[in-house]
């Protein structure tokens, strides 16, 4: 038996607490969210086109929509080097 704890643990205890998830269902469902939101901006740009052209929207309907989309989306940040990290901090 493993004895790693899960970083969302928290997380976990609440669905469980306010829901009728099972321990290993709400691992399952903070796993499925969290990869759907990790999902790189040219990825998920992508994607939505091809959904969007799938329902027969046409260029001129599809990007005013993801760029709405993405305004209020949570996206994986960019890769950072550790020199990128510290001119955030220190400017």
């Amino acid at each position: 038996m493993s004895t790693a704890r899960n970083p969302h643990e928290d997380l976990i205890t609440h669905l469980t607490r306010t829901s009728a998830l099972g321990p290993g269902e709400a691992a399952r469902v903070v796993a499925d969210v969290l990869a759907y939101f990790s999902e790189p901006v040219d990825e998920f740009v992508r994607r939505r086109h091809t959904e969007l052209r799938a329902r027969g929207l046409v260029n001129d309907e599809i990007f005013p929509r993801v760029a709405a989309e993405l305004a209020v989306r949570r996206v994986a940040a960019p890769g950072l080097s550790l020199r990128q990290l510290r001119r955030i901090v220190y400017g």
